[in-house]
């Protein structure tokens, strides 16, 4: 996966301006004009505006936008999670239709093969491709996870005392976009399959993104290390990379119930919540751009839900991220989504014209998809 464009990314070196405050204001904007939202409907209409503005059935992919058939292999992880989400939700079977098609198509389309040039963008489509063999019991699917797991373990390496490495050309430069995905890999094969040899991958991954870019004392994830040689971090701040490790810290809680890791997944979930380079002062998350940005909301929101969903969260914080999360929903529902064109914005309170870039689609659905969850289970 390519990073944004260097003005976007030093706006988001202020860590300085990350101060925790827990007495946030929830209350809705003036001058909207709101309704009941029915959560079913509204995350059945947004995977509707996944499959019919951005599927492309000849061979079987999700087009960069809404106005450009180009294929971009990280994102098609999250198209694919999407329609788990759906099935997952509804058990409908059209959902269900799409797998089969999206594994030979994103294959086809990168070369006949889900191994590519990028550690990151490899974890990202072998954890959706696990939840498609989840979901089916097709043993193609849990093949071709291992697969991608084995090519991803090749990237750990003793450079900066451990870590996956970003892409295979350059071994020596390590950040949370390729660490977060492989750890909560390693944990989830764990969980199905009980090889410990999983288990201890995760827990190597975690402790080094842990001790390496994680400051504990905020929060904070940072982005990376080395990326210019200099073994310096990269302090930029991103929404998915909190998501990540969050994610990460839960499903190793899941497995081990150590209270260390549910304790830094909330720290970095209030981090979130509370600092100004990742949330703004009416506590919507960032606009993060459309290209890769686009995605990074969704990322966090995924395993910001699974983190609320732990029963082992404590009552009063539950309800505060659901309040958070549901105001984030709501605003993208009433004023960021152009519900004609069927398209959501970067900025979840402003509505996009005519065209939209898939990955920024897909962050829109995963909100979507997670307020639904939440309304199911009578959290929302």
């Amino acid at each position: 996966m390519k990073y944004l464009m260097a003005g976007f990314l030093l706006a988001c070196v202020a860590l300085g301006s990350c101060t925790k405050n827990y007495d946030y204001d929830f209350s809705t904007q003036d001058g909207v004009n709101r309704y009941p939202i029915d959560w079913q409907a509204s995350a059945d209409s947004s995977t509707s505006f996944l499959i019919n503005n951005y599927w492309n059935s000849n061979p079987g992919y999700f087009n960069k936008s809404n106005v450009d058939a180009a294929f971009n292999y990280w994102p098609q992880a999250h198209g694919l999670d999407v329609l788990l989400d759906a099935y997952s939700r509804t058990q409908d079977n059209k959902y269900k239709s799409y797998f089969d098609k999206w594994y030979t198509g994103v294959q086809q389309k990168n070369g006949n093969t889900f191994l590519n040039y990028f550690y990151d963008d490899m974890g990202w489509n072998a954890l959706a491709i696990l939840r498609a063999y989840d979901a089916t019991s097709d043993d193609k699917f849990k093949t071709a996870a291992n697969v991608i797991w084995t090519d991803i373990k090749t990237g750990w390496n003793a450079n900066e005392g451990g870590g996956i490495a970003w892409n295979k050309g350059k071994l020596a430069y390590k950040n949370t976009p390729a660490n977060g995905p492989a750890c909560i890999l390693a944990a989830r094969l764990y969980e199905r399959f009980k090889n410990p040899d999983d288990l201890d991958w995760a827990k190597k991954i975690y402790n080094w993104v842990k001790d390496s870019l994680y400051d504990a004392n905020t929060g904070f994830v940072n982005d990376g290390i080395n990326s210019n040689g200099d073994g310096q971090r990269d302090t930029w701040a991103f929404t998915y990379n909190q998501g990540l490790m969050i994610g990460a810290a839960v499903e190793l809680y899941n497995i081990t119930k150590d209270p260390a890791y549910l304790n830094d997944a909330e720290n970095i979930a209030d981090n979130t919540l509370s600092s100004s380079s990742l949330t703004t002062s009416d506590r919507l998350l960032h606009d993060e751009g459309e290209g890769d940005g686009g995605l990074f909301k969704g990322v966090f929101v995924r395993y910001f839900t699974q983190l609320i969903l732990c029963p082992d969260l404590e009552e009063s914080v539950k309800k505060r991220y659901i309040a958070f999360l549901k105001l984030n929903a709501e605003t993208l529902w009433y004023q960021g989504t152009n519900k004609q064109l069927g398209l959501f914005g970067s900025y979840w309170k402003k509505m996009p014209g005519n065209s939209s870039d898939l990955t920024t689609e897909e962050s829109g659905c995963m909100l979507m998809e997670a307020a639904a969850l939440l309304s199911k289970k009578n959290l929302l």
